[in-house]
């Protein structure tokens, strides 16, 4: 059987851990593969594209800047994808270049996982109005939740999402905090505040109630302020390193024929990679 490829694209794309996720299920599971980092231009995308099956790709994922890219691109998408208008996942069906959006799945996945108790909620406040915002909303919506509130310093950003997601979804500027939190099963930060080498993510935790569940995407640091915070109230708090591993899970079963499990043994390899000790 001929070894398969796949990759992870991106510009820059050295810092990607998803070739350590990948070469982790490869050995695991003594399979013939290979998944390799490509730095791709945004002037080079649309060609690197065209040239996937002559180059011998099963498919790949993409990154920034190209996500919005790839979806406008492919021949089909899958509905995730369709309402989160990005791709991060590509492979052929048919001879046709398909896109697919995992990070909503990975999301759900992780939280399932580590808190399985946030399909309960109702009401969820979302800090950011980016990209990662709208996968999360999109899991948050597919996970039963009525009441959506899109935080954003700049609300008109979080209208436009408001657009995209209706049905119980809203818009707010941060100065509404400690009301929205008040009544909230659900706190998620999906800006890059807190995260290393970025400004912090001041927030006061107090307005929340007792039964409340604290998720953040940001992970390095693994335990950022926000998570801190939830702790030290005896809240529920949820990293955000598991949506990275999870959203991985859909492209290895398309491209290698397995449905790859996440592991402590996967966390702690990539943990190591970032730096950490456990």
């Amino acid at each position: 059987m001929a070894e398969i490829h796949a990759f992870v694209c991106g510009h820059p794309i050295a810092h990607s851990r998803s070739p350590i996720i990948h070469g982790y299920w490869l050995a695991k599971h003594g399979i013939e593969g290979f998944y390799e980092r490509i730095d791709v231009a945004p002037a080079d995308f649309p060609a690197f594209l065209e040239n996937l099956a002559a180059r011998g790709f099963a498919g790949g994922n993409v990154t920034l800047p190209h996500k919005e890219t790839a979806f406008r691109l492919v021949s089909r998408r899958d509905e995730a994808a369709q309402m989160i208008g990005a791709v991060n996942t590509l492979w052929f069906e048919d001879g046709e270049l398909c896109g697919g959006n995992t990070d909503a799945y990975g999301y759900a996945a992780h939280h399932d996982a580590l808190a399985p108790r946030w399909r309960e909620g109702e009401t969820a406040v979302v800090l950011g109005a980016g990209g990662a915002a709208r996968a999360i909303i999109h899991a948050l919506q597919k996970a039963g939740y009525k009441n959506v509130r899109i935080v954003n310093r700049t609300v008109e950003r979080a209208h436009e999402l408001v657009d995209i997601f209706a049905g119980g979804a809203s818009a707010h500027g941060w100065d509404e905090l400690p009301v929205l939190l008040s009544d909230a099963d659900f706190l998620v930060n999906s800006s890059a505040l807190g995260m290393t080498g970025k400004p912090p993510l001041e927030i006061s935790l107090d307005p929340l109630p007792d039964h409340a569940i604290v998720s953040d995407i940001v992970y390095a640091p693994l335990k950022t302020d926000l998570l801190a915070s939830a702790e030290a109230r005896g809240l529920i708090g949820v990293d955000g390193l598991g949506m990275l591993l999870h959203q991985a899970v859909p492209g290895f079963e398309r491209w290698f024929g397995v449905r790859p499990e996440v592991t402590p043994d996967l966390r702690a390899a990539v943990l190591a990679d970032l730096g950490h000790k456990s």
